[in-house]
């Protein structure tokens, strides 16, 4: 093929080229010598090429090539010797002359760039080529200091094509003799069609199989059956498409390989989930019901073979009625384009007296518009009719199902004998009686999508103007000639594009992931997310995390929470049980296998299937750091292996012959592993067929092997033998992606990977510290286009790129510095809708694509991490969990073979560490990091879970200090206990402890040493909290009372006590703090009576988090009884204090602790504890809900003895 046509002579360089014509909206510079508007030829000092009469957007160029060509290029210059040339315009395709399509490039750009001057040549190559006879340029832009000028040259091939038309009763069938299936078949086709309805080709195959095309409100449906079963089995349905009743050829193909179709619509593919259906037709024909197509086929290909071209040989292959040649009804429609479109034409007088009537069809996406509107005679008012909500309203609102769906619809409005009619799509709708009858003159205007000044009670909106397409325009019964408007010889309009229908489907193909829902409306669409688990405007972005890990280092505690392992991929959310107790989450299966038994008359092979699709369950695999499962067989008689053996692993799974606690391929069981098998000879328990009850049991932990996908137990059907087995569910921990870091040492460093492929939208998150103001964290670049995202400043994070529309950048600015050495988390996200980025908890930040812009990010350079290609500062210090499109980057890998960089990223605790409660303390990892929670009263994985029981009476738990506590309570090295050192005293204690009761009085805490020296702490008569120290055995003790009244009131309270030498603080939940300085009380002796009387009568109620200084001595009575110096009588319930329940003994029960620890004698309950202490100890009353027993702890420690009293508050 070469240079096909000029704009004056086209021609072909193998053969003459058949006539030609050129069509020009006005003229008023026209040469008609060949060479003046040619582009290779230019010497000929005479002006030449096109120029307008009037310079503006409604001229065009058209050049009718004479028969369809495949066009590929296209060519503009200037007029010669001129100061006229065109900046911009569009190209229209047709291949009647009417009903005009305007090419649009990839990413849906419409413009061509065009000239700079008169002289220079600036030829576009079609990104897809065009088939049509008639191509019409439109200018848009032109030299400011000239007019429009042109010199046009098209470049392409001739096109040959087998065309056959159908009436709507007509149809074309193919029959084939029986021959063997094939493995590849094909169907190949172009249709165009003015309806939206219509059977393209029905294909029968054997055993009842089926495949239909069908055309259906204008987007192709695949129907593929299997049978004649209507079950949601037996038939598949795939939807392609949309508006492709527009009269333009439309392509097909599906190509049916193996069990995989792969789909082909215009430029589109898709690919339906696998079938096993063939169409080895023994029928393919255009015909299935009385939903014939009415419109043309071209070039019909099956497996290769042109059907229409066997038709037109007649051969007997072939039959149908049908005709060579397509039929091109014309059809004229307008779009109106934007605010300022109308279409305004006179009043058309009718034949009939007495009424009048107006129709059109209309097609639009947008809910609101307005379609028509005229001025009644004599001021009598104003008429219009107007979509509002999606439905009609002429004054009244007309019921009926939405129309802005993008089809084609017919309005008729008629009035006859004081009676209003609006019918739409054939059925009559509303009816309104008018008085006087509603009479149109001849000097009436109606105006149509536009210019109008009304409004209305009844109907909400009837401003806005219409936006969508117009065609069969009537008035009075008489058709409208539009091209008679277009060329200003009927009526006027403004901003309307005449002879053709521009409305897009921006719906289709749908930029909404992940199933979210696409509506739209004339200029852009919009995603619905709900229900999807993913956001952003293209539901593009997974609102869950990828792992336990990462909801654990957001502070979560245990419970069940939706992993998406992918991020924004294709894997969907999943529901997991997070255990975050231990110092590594545990994230399990959330159900045990369930199983499906298959017996052979030799062995038992039970199937095992996952709530979890297999794609999610070998994602959490993969990403794991550690995966196991119990597997657990009882045998009895039984020659196990070789006859045994569990299959497991990705897909279908393979093979394994090794069991729990052994190497995988050791054929070994775990006894034979650790060599203690009943019978040495043998490497499981299950081989030796003995008479008794065996196992082997054990632990799967080869993350390649799991999960368990079935077992095969052979020998099991001789007699006497018999066997069980357990499957566990799949359990998996860690996150081997989270905590996957960098550190670049220098700003020189860099990583580098291959190109990042997020053509159509991308999200890229990560963690980074650092104490550099500056630095590129990532860059990737194109031949124009990048994509970059840098710390611009210490407070500002800097996201930019290009996909051919100029730099875009977003930014976030921050109130504190980022470079505090500390995590800081980065996401970004660009679609075709708009680009955001979020930094932290901050709220994000975005800008909105350009409409009708580039949307193809376009890369082919490495992607450098850290560093940058284009010489700009890197980044210094760490990154990590650095993901782009969910799938997360080996940093650490490719650090080890990088100079400057370095593996790994210590230093977690500096930004984590607060996530560490109540006294935890936060410990370092290589990667990651723990709480401590031994200094704490709490556990969990963050010191954050509270220790509480209920107490009933009888009740108690004695703690004794030993020698390494005292000195650690104390700070002291010394190594004498107290009672070896009579002079060791406490400067400062720490108390705190919460309770719940509805009991008083009542005594909660009692501390005491060997000299009767102690601290007592309860409820008195009143409920208020009162404090009583003796600190010397020689002085009276000293009372301090909290201001807070009735504290036995069922409610949780929190006590925090404090001293410091003389000075004693108390503060009561969160009320005003208060501080005392202690001295000698003469009125308050001779109380220790009373202290006995308390705890004679025990405490009902519940205690939780106790703690005093290092030492939680209700967690250690609990959770570590066995290893901790206390005694227990009668049952401690663990219970929760959190909450109130109307019940006071129904209480959560996980289990009880009762007996002695390390105790020189029982202690009965109602036996006064003053009495029976003989150590330094000391005395805890606990409560638990509001209704727990007492808790007598005793805790010994040494006091100092203060002098002096005073009393001040303090609200803190």
């Amino acid at each position: 093929c070469a240079f096909i046509g000029k704009l004056v002579f086209f021609f072909l360089l193998v053969k003459p080229f058949k006539a030609f014509s050129i069509v020009l909206s006005n003229i008023i510079f026209f040469y008609l010598l060949p060479l003046h508007a040619s582009l290779l030829y230019t010497v000929i000092p005479v002006s030449g090429g096109w120029s307008p009469l009037s310079s503006d957007r409604y001229q065009w160029l058209e050049v009718d090539l004479g028969e369809r060509t495949q066009i590929s290029a296209v060519a503009t210059q200037g007029r010669y010797g001129s100061s006229d040339w065109l900046i911009a315009y569009l190209l229209m395709f047709s291949d009647t002359g009417h009903n005009w399509k305007q090419y649009h490039q990839e990413d849906g750009i419409g413009v061509f760039p065009g000239n700079s001057n008169a002289d220079s040549v600036v030829k576009h190559k079609l990104q897809q080529p065009v088939i049509a006879r008639y191509v019409r340029l439109i200018p848009l832009d032109w030299n400011p200091n000239g007019r429009i000028g042109l010199r046009l040259e098209t470049y392409g091939c001739p096109y040959d094509s087998d065309v056959v038309s159908f009436s709507g009763h007509s149809s074309l069938v193919y029959r084939l003799s029986p021959r063997p299936r094939i493995s590849k078949e094909s169907i190949s086709l172009n249709f165009k069609t003015l309806r939206n309805s219509g059977i393209l080709f029905h294909a029968e195959g054997q055993n009842q199989q089926s495949i239909t095309l069908e055309l259906e409100k204008g987007k192709l449906l695949l129907l593929l059956q299997k049978g004649r079963s209507s079950s949601p089995d037996s038939r598949h349905l795939v939807s392609l498409g949309s508006l492709l009743d527009d009269q333009h050829w439309h392509y097909f193909a599906v190509e049916h390989h193996s069990t995989h179709l792969n789909l082909t619509y215009d430029t589109n593919k898709k690919k339906p989930h696998s079938t096993d259906l063939g169409f080895d037709s023994q029928k393919l024909t255009g015909l299935s019901t009385n939903r014939n197509l009415y419109g043309c086929l071209e070039n019909l290909l099956y497996n290769g073979l042109n059907l229409v071209y066997l038709a037109k040989q007649k051969d007997q292959r072939v039959t149908g009625n049908v005709t060579f040649s397509c039929a091109e009804p014309v059809s004229v429609a307008m779009t109106f384009t934007g605010p300022q479109s109308f279409l305004w034409l006179p009043w058309m007088t009718g034949s009939s007296s007495g009424g009048m009537s107006m129709g059109l069809h209309f097609r639009t996406w947008n809910k609101e518009g307005l379609l028509l509107t005229f001025d009644l005679p004599e001021r009598a008012g104003v008429v219009w009719l107007y979509l509002s909500k999606a439905r009609l309203c002429l004054q009244i609102h007309k019921p009926g199902s939405a129309l802005n769906d993008g089809q084609w619809h017919n309005v008729e409005l008629i009035s006859r004998r004081g009676h209003v009619t609006v019918a739409v799509d054939g059925d009559e709708g509303a009816t309104a009686h008018t008085s006087p009858s509603l009479v149109i003159t001849k000097e009436s205007n109606l105006f149509y999508g536009g210019k109008t000044d009304v409004t209305s009670h009844e109907c909400t909106n009837p401003f806005r103007a219409f936006q969508g397409c117009m065609r069969s325009i009537t008035i009075n019964n008489q058709p409208i000639d539009l091209i008679m408007v277009q060329q200003r010889l009927l009526g006027n309009y403004s901003q309307l594009q005449i002879d053709m229908c521009g409305i897009i489907d921006r719906c289709s193909p749908s930029h909404c992931e992940h199933g979210g829902r696409c509506s739209q409306s004339w200029s852009t669409f919009h995603c619905n997310c709900s229900d999807t688990g993913y956001s952003g405007a293209t539901c593009h972005s997974s609102i869950h995390e990828q792992s336990c890990e990462a909801y654990k280092h957001k502070g979560n505690t245990s419970g069940y929470y939706y992993i998406d392992v992918d991020g924004s991929g294709p894997i969907k959310p999943q529901l997991i049980y997070c255990n975050m107790t231990g110092s590594r989450h545990t994230r399990p299966n959330t159900n045990t296998p369930c199983r499906h038994p298959c017996v052979s008359p030799l062995r038992s092979i039970p199937h095992f299937e996952y709530t979890s699709q297999d794609e999610q369950l070998m994602a959490i695999v993969s990403q794991s750091e550690h995966c196991e499962q119990e597997v657990a067989y009882h045998c009895r008689k039984s020659q196990g292996s070789p006859l045994s053996w569990w299959v497991g692993g990705p897909g279908v799974g393979q093979v394994q012959n090794y069991w729990g606690g052994a190497q995988p391929g050791s054929q070994q069981c775990a006894c034979g592993f650790q060599e203690k098998c009943v019978d040495p000879k043998h490497h499981c328990n299950c081989d030796a067929d003995r008479a008794e009850w065996t196992n082997d049991s054990g632990l799967l932990t080869q993350k390649e092997t799991l999960p368990v996908r079935s077992l095969v137990l052979g020998d099991v059907h001789r007699p006497g033998s018999e066997s069980a087995y357990r499957v566990g569910p799949l359990r998996c921990h860690g996150d081997k992606n989270v905590w996957n870091a960098a550190f670049f040492e220098k700003e020189t460093s860099y990583l580098h990977f291959p190109t990042f492929h997020g053509e159509l939208s991308a999200d890229i998150s990560f963690l980074f510290k650092t104490t550099s103001s500056s630095g590129v964290f990532l860059e990737n670049l194109g031949i124009k286009d990048f994509i970059r995202i840098e710390l611009s400043s210490s407070t500002e994070v800097l996201f930019s790129f290009d996909v051919g529309n100029g730099p875009l950048e977003v930014r976030v600015q921050t109130g504190a510095p980022l470079n505090d050495n500390r995590w800081h988390r980065v996401r970004a996200e660009r679609n075709i809708k708009e680009a955001s980025l979020r930094l932290d908890e901050l709220p994000a930040a975005t800008q909105e694509a350009p409409a009708n812009g580039h949307i193809h990010l376009q890369l082919n350079s490495q992607l450098f991490i850290g560093g940058t290609a284009s010489r700009q500062k890197g980044f210094q210090g760490c990154i990590r969990s650095l993901q782009l499109n969910g799938v997360t980057l080996d940093l650490e890998e490719r650090a080890k073979i990088t100079p400057g960089v370095q593996p790994g990223c210590p230093g977690h605790c500096s930004s984590y560490g607060s996530l560490c409660q109540n006294h935890g303390h936060c410990v370092e990892r290589a990667s990651s990091f723990f709480c401590d929670c031994r200094p704490s009263a709490y556990t969990g994985a963050f010191c954050d879970r509270e220790v509480s029981a209920s107490f009933k009476s009888g009740t108690s738990v004695h703690y004794t200090f030993k020698e390494s506590m005292l000195n650690e309570l104390n700070g002291s090295s010394s190594t004498r206990s107290s009672y070896l050192n009579p002079d060791m005293t406490l400067n400062a204690e720490n108390i705190s402890l919460s309770f719940r009761t509805t009991q008083s009085p009542a005594l909660l805490l009692y501390i005491s040493s060997f000299y009767r020296e102690y601290l007592a702490l309860l409820l008195n008569k009143h409920g208020e909290l009162e404090v009583r120290y003796r600190l010397d055995s020689s002085k009276d003790v000293d009372v301090l009372r909290s201001k807070v009244r009735n504290l036995a009131n069922g409610q949780l309270h929190t006590v925090t006590i404090n001293r410091l030498v003389d000075s004693v603080s108390i503060q009561v939940t969160h009320t005003c703090k208060q501080t005392n300085v202690m001295c000698l009380s003469p009125d308050l002796t001779e109380l220790d009576p009373e202290l006995g009387r308390l705890a004679s009568v025990g405490f009902t109620g519940c205690f939780s988090a106790v703690r005093f200084n290092s030492i939680s001595p209700l967690k250690a009575a609990l959770l570590h009884a066995d290893t901790s110096p206390l005694t227990v009588t009668s049952p401690l319930v663990q219970a929760s204090c959190g909450y109130s329940s109307g019940n006071p003994y129904a209480v959560e029960t996980t289990h009880h602790l009762s007996g002695t620890r390390e105790s020189s004698g029982s202690v009965e309950s109602g036996q006064p504890l003053v009495n029976a202490i003989r150590s330094d100890s000391a005395l805890i009353g606990v409560l638990a809900k509001h209704f727990f027993k007492s808790l007598i702890p005793d805790l010994i420690s040494m006091l100092h003895s203060i002098k002096q009293f005073s009393l001040k508050q303090d609200c803190v």
